[in-house]
């Protein structure tokens, strides 16, 4: 059986119809929208793709899953019961499973989305609010890997946590990295990388090299093969799926 491989994330990638949202709950707009799957752990419930829709207004829902966004194009209105938050193209933004809110957007809108669809049952702890993630937070010193995982001098980190759900599976944030280079190894969780700053090389174990730099999104499966070869100052914001079993 083949091992999984870096999935990177065109924001112009084709998209297919998806099946329309239901009449319901769509107060205004397009029921209709698109979309792609990239990545996709079922057992686990997460998903990660890119999505689009035109103007909208939904109705008030209790948000259903947990969500992290980056808008491609346009512009989102998370209307909730006290304030009302906009994320602009550009912008990345988490939605905790519960929020009570309102989903509107003026015009067409396309984003990267990783979801999970937590079925544990555990509620996330309030209060809920949409959060939009500034990717010039200030960060505080973070543990970095063990001296026999590299190649080279052990780096400095650091780091800032945004989210993190119910179960502590899914976390999210913002976190920079002097150089450094790591050995290869099964990568041991799945996540999302968004380069704000820097690049990094990715070599797995048939020699391929993935090379990614600042603007770049990709996905990490869990148990991808990889080596990690930053040269200088790399940030970025995370999506980390670390499941519990």
């Amino acid at each position: 059986m083949s091992k999984p491989k870096i999935i990177p994330f065109d924001a112009n990638a084709p998209l297919s119809p998806w099946e329309d949202f239901p009449e319901g709950e769509i107060v205004s707009g397009t029921s209709k929208h698109s979309g792609i799957t990239l990545f996709e752990d079922k057992a686990r419930g997460l998903t990660a793709g890119v999505w689009e829709q035109g103007a909208n207004e939904s109705r008030w829902i209790d948000y259903p899953v947990n969500e992290f966004m980056t808008v491609l194009e346009g512009e989102v209105v998370i209307v909730e019961e006290d304030r009302t938050v906009s994320i602009k193209a550009g912008e990345s933004f988490i939605i905790p499973k519960g929020l009570r809110c309102r989903w509107t957007q003026p015009g067409h809108v396309r984003k990267f989305f990783v979801i999970f669809e937590d079925a544990s049952g555990l509620v996330n702890k309030g209060p809920l609010r949409t959060i939009k993630i500034d990717p010039a937070v200030k960060l505080e010193p973070s543990t970095p890997p063990a001296a026999a995982m590299l190649l080279s001098p052990v780096p400095t980190q650091h780091a800032h946590d945004y989210f993190s759900d119910a179960t502590g599976q899914l976390n999210i944030g913002v976190w920079d990295t002097t150089g450094y280079h790591r050995k290869l190894i099964d990568f041991p969780r799945h996540e999302l990388m968004c380069l704000l700053e820097g690049s990094v090389e990715f070599e797995d174990d048939k020699g391929v090299k993935q090379r990614f730099t600042a603007g770049d999104t990709f996905f990490v499966p869990m148990g991808t093969p990889n080596s990690w070869k930053s040269e200088g100052y790399l940030r970025k914001i995370f999506v980390i799926f670390q499941p519990s079993a």
